[in-house]
């Protein structure tokens, strides 16, 4: 039984985005509005230039910048410039959080295991159901009248790590997919920035898969 690691007093914040980013927006909005404190967002690190993301990082709220691109590049020799540029901006895995937001690639096992419970992301779905792309596409065919979506612990597999915080959203019988995104995305951008605060208040506690939260 043990708690998220030991915290520093400062959590330094690296988000990996390959778009426009608006998860990154929902969490250094709630940095910036001290909703979430004693975290400091270091870098934002895009695998795709020109996303709007980077726009949004570096001129609505200040944030350092890199692009990495790396169509030729898999796994760890991709991830590694990863790890190099996340270390140079002072995200280690003693003091550090690195959150995927619309990150569009697979983190490699061994990115994985340098940042041990380190890495969060947030997925479209009610975990472990509708795993991997299109998850809002997998509920409207599956027929199910409930989906959601949550943040967890990113591991060596697929949308398969530990869940930290879960948002039920309802499926209607109108909805497409892109009617069930937009639903879905609102609430994401509640729940990711709250995982986040947990996290950094020392608040969460993990007993083999199941994680806690301490209040």
């Amino acid at each position: 039984m043990n708690r998220c690691g030991l915290l520093p007093v400062v959590l330094n914040l690296g988000i990996l985005i390959s778009g426009r980013g608006s998860n990154m927006d929902a969490i250094l909005t709630a940095i910036k509005s001290e909703k979430i404190r004693n975290v400091k967002p270091r870098v934002v690190i895009s695998s795709k230039p020109d996303v709007a993301g980077l726009k949004v990082a570096s001129e609505k709220h200040g944030v350092p910048i890199e692009v990495i691109p790396g169509q030729s590049l898999k796994g760890w020799d991709y991830d590694q410039k990863l790890v190099e540029a996340l270390k140079r901006h002072g995200v280690v895995p003693e003091t550090g959080l690195v959150c995927l937001a619309g990150f569009m690639r697979i983190i490699s096992p061994e990115f994985v295991r340098a940042f041990r419970m380190r890495i969060l992301n947030i997925h479209p779905a009610l975990l472990p159901s509708f795993p991997g792309l299109h998850a809002q596409r997998q509920a409207l065919e599956y027929g199910a009248k409930v989906t959601g979506c949550t943040v967890h612990f990113v591991d060596e597999g697929v949308d398969s790590g530990p869940v930290i915080l879960q948002k039920a959203v309802p499926v209607l019988d109108a909805d497409t997919e892109e009617t069930l995104s937009d639903r879905i995305l609102l609430q994401e951008h509640e729940l990711y920035p709250e995982a986040v605060r947990l996290i950094a208040e020392g608040k969460i506690r993990i007993e083999g898969r199941a994680v806690s939260v301490l209040r």
